[in-house]
């Protein structure tokens, strides 16, 4: 195994690591407009092949948000993940001018919670916060 890790994905690799970890698919021309409004992105490869992914969506003021952190299963537990979250991390502190804060938010799999504390993130809900919450829209009818 030689993993390198880019700045670029594919829209197909896109929905092939999110299927491998039985996410849903998104639409090509979604996925395509997606990757394009990513502030960052950082693939790990083993040679030419995409092996996992996270995404870096910010609205250049204080939000920041990791989307699609994702590493193959058959490659999971070789530090990728631990890899890709701190180029990540490393991503965000530098575009922190001094003297700044930004808020940082994600959305862990079920179970995945250990895996973001390591990187200084709080399980919700707390005493102060709620949970997060998620929904999927869709709009009806022929285009």
């Amino acid at each position: 195994m030689n993993i390198t890790y880019t700045n670029s994905l594919m829209p197909e690799e896109f929905n092939t690591l999110r299927a491998s970890v039985g996410w849903t698919t998104i639409e090509s021309v979604l996925t395509v407009k997606g990757l394009e409004n990513t502030a960052c992105i950082v693939c790990a490869r083993d040679g030419e092949k995409a092996v996992g992914m996270a995404r870096v969506i910010t609205d250049y003021g204080y939000v920041v948000y990791i989307a699609d952190m994702i590493v193959l299963p058959e490659y999971q537990g070789n530090g990728i993940g631990r890899e890709i979250m701190s180029r990540v991390m490393a991503y965000i502190k530098q575009n922190i001018a001094q003297g700044q804060s930004k808020y940082i938010a994600l959305m862990a799999a079920k179970d995945k919670e250990g895996f973001y504390e390591k990187f200084g993130f709080i399980k919700r809900p707390t005493d102060d916060s709620g949970c997060g919450m998620t929904q999927w829209m869709q709009k009806e009818g022929a285009q």
